[in-house]
């Protein structure tokens, strides 16, 4: 990015300096694109819409030429149809990482014909990736974890706000009781019981705190059926050509993957088997030149493996699945079904 003017130009109307009403938006084009914003226009227009008055535009406007991420700036990013909220700091979820939701989608479709699935999200950032598949997933019991604090926070208040107004509507977790449903306010009980009673959730979920499994309960092993890692990848070497946008404020945590890429996937593949029901599956997002090793990492886990892309989205997914008995090979696993896309309500 290149530095920006030292008086740039207001984008409000001098007349109305701290109206929302007037904003030149070509004045904000100008700036973002002098600051190297390749999609400048679009970026105008949320930042407008997020800012109520000029001086907090001008302040967005800063932010983002100064390299912040643009979902950092605006605090949420889009992700299979919801919003979800970010703070400075947290990984910014991925277009391509909807692939993976597909692929988990179609398995978890096809669990949920039988009994409630089990899913879990590891090393779930933002909660994206669990808040796709709750919304989208009819019946669930959801469980997401990451080690970062701030992460976990965002996590929390993601799948809150995804279950309360998506598909779970209504529905509520460990850290999220809305409080018409809290028990013992017997004088509201008493004037509308049938909206005040407390009930429980159809769609439970809960976030934890914690390096990879070390958090889970002991109660999901052997029982989860869908064990979604978006695990860090990027070679420790290669971080440094990363965007300056990912370098400077993503946690290193959830870019760095050692030095190959693959430890973090190591250390979840040689645990995975351990917590999978039989015939659940692990869901990693990887690079299509990593694929074959990644494919050998599970494998080593005891998991059968196959290979997912998308060449839309440039996205590799490597599925591994605890096989339901030892004689089984992978090429005889079961390919999910394609299932349609179920937008968010």
């Amino acid at each position: 990015m290149s530095s920006m003017p030292s008086s740039p130009s207001s984008p409000y109307s001098p007349s109305s300096p701290d109206s929302p009403d007037s904003p030149d938006r070509s004045a904000v084009v100008d700036r973002l694109r002098a600051a190297g914003c390749v999609f400048a226009e679009d970026e105008a227009e949320l930042l407008i819409a997020a800012a109520p008055t000029a001086t907090a535009l001008d302040a967005l406007i800063g932010r983002r030429a100064a390299g912040e991420p643009l979902e950092h700036v605006l605090g949420w990013a889009e992700f299979r149809g919801l919003r979800i909220t970010l703070e400075p700091g947290v990984f910014v979820p991925r277009r391509r990482t909807e692939f993976l939701v597909r692929q988990a989608l179609a398995l978890g479709h096809q669990a949920e014909e039988d009994r409630t699935p089990v899913v879990v999200d590891l090393c779930c950032g933002s909660g994206a990736v669990g808040a796709a598949l709750a919304v989208a997933l009819e019946r669930v019991e959801l469980h997401a974890a990451d080690v970062d604090p701030v992460a976990v926070r965002c996590a929390r208040r993601n799948l809150a706000a995804a279950l309360r107004n998506g598909r779970g509507s209504g529905t509520y977790g460990p850290y999220e009781v809305p409080e018409t449903y809290a028990p013992g306010d017997t004088y509201e009980a008493l004037k509308a019981p049938e909206a005040y009673a407390p009930r429980p959730p159809h769609k439970p979920y809960a976030v934890y705190e914690g390096d990879l499994y070390a958090p889970l309960p002991a109660t999901l092993r052997g029982r989860v059926d869908i064990l979604a890692a978006n695990v860090p990848y990027v070679p420790t070497d290669e971080v440094a050509l990363l965007p300056s946008e990912a370098r400077e404020h993503e946690p290193r945590t959830a870019l760095d993957g050692g030095a190959d890429g693959l430890d973090v996937l190591r250390r979840v593949a040689a645990e995975a088997a351990q917590w999978l029901a039989p015939g659940g599956c692990l869901l990693v997002e990887t690079s299509e030149r990593q694929a074959a090793e990644a494919v050998e990492v599970m494998r080593a886990g005891g998991l059968g493996v196959r290979v997912k892309r998308s060449e839309e989205l440039y996205a590799t997914v490597v599925i591994g699945a605890r096989l339901r008995s030892p004689d089984r090979s992978p090429e005889t696993m079961p390919e999910p079904e394609a299932v349609p896309e179920r937008p968010a309500e």
